[in-house]
């Protein structure tokens, strides 16, 4: 899959530096994934799930949220977030148009 704004996601994650790893880890099975819906992002992420029109990813442990919407049929992830866990509760996110 093709990741939009990668530059835009170690931006906001570089804010975080207990979790560069991670990140890292996420974008280089992304980069090789091929998939063709949220059942086949679950066999890789189990805890990945579908709100509004984005998918939520849970980073190291749960501490930080990876919010990216997902067009499958054209094989592209857009980054859109990356949270810690108590923004992400704050729900200011959901104001996006695209949710």
């Amino acid at each position: 899959m093709k990741l939009i704004a990668i530059s835009r996601l170690r931006q906001d994650a570089n804010c975080y530096p207990d979790v560069k790893k991670q990140v890292k880890n996420w974008y280089k099975v992304v980069k090789n994934a091929q998939w063709k819906n949220l059942e086949e992002v679950k066999k890789i992420y189990k805890n990945a799930e579908a709100v509004g029109n984005f998918t939520v990813f849970n980073i190291k442990g749960n501490h930080y949220r990876l919010i990216v919407g997902i067009d499958y049929e054209g094989q592209i992830i857009y980054y859109k977030y990356f949270l810690t866990h108590s923004e992400y509760d704050k729900n200011n996110w959901k104001n996006d148009p695209y949710f």
